[in-house]
């Protein structure tokens, strides 16, 4: 059957994760291989760039040489955190008109590109707001299959058993922290606070302690020239999901510290959130929330929060936090996720020329069929399991009761 009828077009939007410019260079290739003939845009800066009309094409030399892409990380087209329903939001922003409806305007300027597939890559807001562009195109009489792919190293979408690139960053973090851990030998009675990306989901902190620990095996030790893997390992693991004991936690970590003369802690930027928004709020002070209403994790300062906390309980004589968020999201995709990017833009394709909208990913609720998960039920914020067996054995281990 032949595709000449359809118009491709991508766009990647929210925060960065290992998996965009891999998963852009993915669909140009299996296009490329099964329907060839179909035209096929970007739009520049996610929805930004869809309510402004900034497209690029992609050309036949494009197609060509797609798979440089898959050595890259960040975006190729660029990203923007834009909620197409917040009409007052891209009114400040000059994204769209005063009484002009970013819906509207974002449809409008689809149906004039004359795009039929629409590819989402990002998280569920990305996703769920282009279910909503879909269903508005629909009640007014024109058909767009959207198909998204789910982009998040927080790996909290639900019902989707594993997103794009949460596997790359939790490896990078762990590399990260392989040279920041060393700060502890500047000086004694040291507190190293690594903390990692995750609003609501502790997946990303567990996963990059365990990918630290798994490194830790592979390291020789001195332990009779007092380089003893003790001194690298991690002390504490704090995620959203679980209640911490600060005070217990304290005398347990001093003890740490007595012994080992450091004391190593890796801390969701969500663990304790609401506490700490509380806290500010009770002093006067405004914490600032994004379009969709989020707090502004950078405003929190979760990791000091914590440093604070601990550094006088423990007898610190020097605190230092320091952040892998950034530079584990901007890799470039590692083999795992290769494959699972792999995986899912095959599938992607395949719905999207069949005229089946949905999101991609393995479905927990379908026996983790990977397949197209209808909008309605993709939601964000899906929780660690804390009972998972690898992180109740790594708490054991480090000393931590869950």
């Amino acid at each position: 059957m032949s595709h000449t009828h359809h118009k491709i077009a991508m766009l990647t939007a929210g925060g960065l994760a290992p998996c965009l410019s891999s998963a852009v260079g993915g669909l140009i290739e299996r296009y490329s291989e099964i329907a060839p003939e179909a035209q096929m845009i970007g739009y520049l800066s996610g929805y930004k760039g869809l309510l402004l009309g900034k497209s690029i094409p992609v050309t036949p030399e494009v197609r060509r040489r797609a798979h440089v892409l898959h050595g890259h990380g960040g975006s190729p087209l660029g990203n923007s955190r834009v909620k197409l329903t917040n009409v007052a939001d891209c009114v400040k922003r000059g994204l769209v008109k005063e009484g002009e409806d970013p819906l509207k305007v974002a449809a409008n300027q689809l149906v004039k590109d004359g795009v039929t597939i629409l590819h989402t890559i990002g998280g569920d807001d990305t996703n769920t707001t282009a279910a909503d562009l879909a269903a508005y195109l629909h009640a007014n009489g024109y058909e767009l299959t959207v198909v998204g792919l789910p982009k998040t190293i927080d790996n909290d979408v639900v019902p989707i058993r594993q997103t794009l690139g949460a596997w790359t960053a939790a490896e990078h973090g762990a590399l990260f922290f392989e040279n920041v851990v060393n700060e502890q030998s500047t000086s004694s009675r040291q507190l190293v606070i690594h903390e990692v990306m995750g609003r609501h989901c502790g997946w990303l902190t567990a996963a990059t302690a365990r990918a630290w620990r798994d490194r830790l095996d592979h390291l020789e030790f001195l332990p009779e020239f007092n380089l003893d893997r003790k001194h690298k390992d991690i002390d504490a693991v704090y995620i959203p999901e679980t209640h911490i004991d600060m005070e217990k936690e304290a005398t347990r970590l001093k003890k740490v510290m007595d012994q080992f003369d450091s004391v190593s802690i890796f801390v969701s930027e969500g663990a304790c959130v609401p506490e700490i928004v509380a806290e500010l709020e009770a002093k006067g002070e405004h914490v600032e929330r994004d379009a969709f209403g989020h707090v502004r994790l950078d405003s929190v300062k979760v990791g000091d929060w914590f440093g604070k906390q601990f550094a006088k309980k423990i007898g610190a004589d020097k605190t230092l936090v320091q952040k892998s968020g950034y530079f584990g999201r901007s890799a470039a995709a590692n083999p795992s996720d290769l494959e699972l990017i792999r995986a899912m833009v095959h599938v992607a394709v395949d719905s999207a020329l069949e005229g089946v909208s949905g999101v991609i990913g393995h479905d927990e609720e379908r026996d983790d069929e990977l397949r197209a998960i209808e909008f309605p039920r993709i939601k964000g914020g899906k929780h660690f399991d804390v009972h998972t067996p690898w992180f109740v054995e790594m708490l054991k281990d480090i000393g931590q009761t869950a």
